[in-house]
């Protein structure tokens, strides 16, 4: 797949969405940041822009995201993910919808906490509706690893969905990334992604790791 988006960051203004931006960006993507603040969006727009050398990095509002985005990543923190949710829904019908949310509360942040649907990215999938194709993936992938063009990344990426396809174009989009991708099974199974963040959180701490991540060892089949 060499397909070129329209891919929009809902809540792409933070460290972890900017870092998803600034590198779908330098892969040829247009992307449109989106905040609850314009202001936010254009000032992240701007710098990221001018860190690739490039134009294509617009900041926008969340509902503008969302519409305007032909594949959406929700990148808000989890606090905000059910109103996120609501003020997207009729905007995003037959997309695929990227969620990126892991469900940390504050302070315990290294420990995990499983929502009533079992993940965040089912509940997701049920607020959405059948109609979006709802991708789970990049829960692991430290923030400020993404920001750096120089860094080897040492962490794969677990994608989760019920379509087939659609975790296929996410795939696709963490190898264009510089990133390893697994097709890791359908939504249900994006407990464990979700789950291992905390984990990841709590080895930084007591290590002193900077950005701990997940490697898949073994090879796939010729």
């Amino acid at each position: 797949m060499n397909d070129k988006y329209t891919i929009s960051i809902v809540g792409g203004s933070g460290a972890l969405g900017s870092g998803l931006a600034f590198r779908l960006a330098r892969s040829g993507h247009n992307v449109l940041i989106g905040s609850r603040s314009r202001e936010r969006a254009e000032a992240c727009a701007q710098e990221l822009n001018q860190k690739i050398g490039g134009t294509n990095i617009v900041g926008v509002t969340n509902l503008e995201a969302a519409q305007q985005g032909e594949i959406v990543f929700l990148t808000v923190p989890y606090g905000n993910h059910g109103d996120t949710l609501n003020e997207i829904k009729d905007h995003v019908s037959g997309k695929i919808v990227v969620d990126v949310t892991v469900p940390l509360v504050p302070p315990r942040v290294a420990r995990v906490t499983l929502p009533p649907n079992g993940s965040a990215a089912v509940t997701t999938q049920v607020t959405l509706g059948e109609s979006v194709r709802v991708v789970s993936a990049f829960h692991n992938v430290a923030a400020v690893h993404l920001h750096d063009v120089d860094h080897v990344h040492e962490c794969d990426v677990l994608v989760f969905g019920n379509d087939k396809e659609a975790r296929s174009v996410v795939v696709d989009l963490a190898d264009q990334m510089g990133l390893k991708a697994w097709h890791g099974g359908s939504i249900d199974n994006s407990v464990m992604g979700e789950s291992l963040t905390p984990v990841l959180i709590f080895i930084n701490k007591h290590y002193g790791v900077n950005g701990a991540g997940l490697r898949i060892t073994g090879r796939p089949a010729a």
